[in-house]
């Protein structure tokens, strides 16, 4: 496998030794460097940020909104557009909760969404907003046309999946990105499974707000994500959460925000993960996104194709269209079992169920079966971890079919 200058990403992530470990999806296991970042934060300078005039508290502040630019720099904004959150669904949740619905406001979205970016907009319906939900082809791929179809003079936000979490379906963000911006209509991208693993330049969506993960595809620690959210609509968002460092001035009758993003993050953030963050994105770009890319779409083809020549499997989405992701069944075995079964077997980690996203699940027709099994791919996986998943696939195949 051909790794980016000075990174040998398999040696710096020592659990590929005992495991085959295909749930990026999920999340991605943590490269060294991104630890040894936050191991020295706890040891050398380990205080909080803001208004510390102490040299570690300025340190960490320095540090902290060092990982801010950096992030900002890799998908192409400004670091004021870039919003600290613990995860995308915090991320999808602010926006939800802090853009003014209103009783007869609409919003688009498809079916094959994560629960995250699904529920909080359902949700909106108690204050008399309408979902109006697109329905996906058989692939899990969503036609811009249908989508510029339901936009009427009460849409007020248009979201997607950029890649869809269950079936890994790859959506026309950019298209339906023109549509929104032809009819003034915010728009949301959840970026949660195509962050890290494909170049996202914010600014060519059209997007308002875009979620990201920090665990998943960009190698960060749990407990990190980041809203991006335009110059131009941040104005229309309020905070959810309000408090230490979010205030400039305060009186017993009233009080001034601090500019954004910092009265988007109120309280303690999670200091060491963010600046872990930073570096994890530092180690994606010495990679090379063009690398990473090229390499989980060799992955993703030959995963692919490893299942389906498996006779009593079925597979979810096209070939020419998923990418990091594909989702199976073995005829008549549960989905779960299958997952146990490949780590008992070969130490293959990979994830089985509804994947939180129940209405993608139904859709692609495998509810009843309780759900599918999904194998993730990145950077760090191998053609040969690939051949030994389609071979004890195979084995486990054989066994039920007999």
């Amino acid at each position: 496998m051909e790794n980016g200058a000075n990174v040998d990403i398999r040696a710096d992530i020592p659990l590929l030794e005992e495991v085959i470990y295909l749930d990026a999806a999920s999340t991605t296991p943590t490269p060294k460097p991104v630890v040894e970042a936050m191991c020295d934060y706890f040891y050398k300078y380990n205080s909080n940020t803001g208004r510390g005039a102490y040299r570690m508290a300025v340190k960490a502040t320095k540090e902290f909104e060092g990982a801010r630019s950096r992030i900002s720099k890799f998908i192409g904004c400004s670091p004021t557009e870039v919003i600290f959150t613990k995860n995308t669904t915090e991320a999808i949740n602010l926006v939800a909760n802090g853009l003014d619905f209103k009783k007869g406001d609409s919003i688009i979205v498809p079916n094959i969404e994560h629960h995250s970016n699904f529920i909080p907009w359902l949700n909106l319906k108690k204050k008399g907003v309408e979902l109006k939900v697109i329905k996906a082809d058989e692939y899990g791929i969503v036609d811009p046309a249908d989508v510029e179809s339901a936009v009427d003079a009460n849409t007020k936000l248009i979201t997607t999946t950029h890649v869809s979490n269950a079936i890994g379906s790859v959506q026309p963000v950019n298209d339906i990105g023109k549509i929104a911006d032809e009819n003034d209509v915010l728009y949301l991208i959840d970026a949660a499974q195509s962050a890290g693993h494909m170049k996202l330049d914010v600014k060519e969506t059209y997007a308002d707000f875009v979620s990201f993960p920090g665990h998943k595809g960009l190698l960060g620690p749990i407990g990190t994500g980041f809203l991006y959210c335009s110059n131009e609509s941040v104005d229309k968002l309020e905070p959810m959460n309000y408090g230490g460092g979010t205030v400039l001035d305060v009186s017993e009758g009233e009080f001034s925000l601090e500019d954004v993003p910092a009265r988007f993050e109120g309280g303690t953030q999670n200091i060491a993960g963010f600046i872990g963050l930073g570096v994890a994105v530092d180690y994606i770009k010495r990679i090379g996104m063009d690398k990473i890319e090229n390499h989980s779409k060799k992955l993703t083809a030959q995963l692919f194709q490893e299942i389906n020549d498996i006779e009593n499997t079925i597979v979810y989405g096209s070939p020419e269209n998923i990418y990091g992701i594909v989702a199976f069944n073995i005829d008549g075995v549960n989905a779960h079992d299958v997952a146990k079964i490949l780590d008992e077997l070969k130490n293959i980690c990979v994830r089985s169920g509804h994947h939180c996203a129940i209405p993608a699940i139904r859709h692609i027709g495998a509810f009843e079966l309780g759900g599918t099994v999904r194998a993730s791919v990145h950077y760090y996986n191998t053609k040969e971890e690939i051949e030994i998943f389609g071979e004890t696939l195979r084995e486990i195949s054989k066994f039920f079919g007999d």
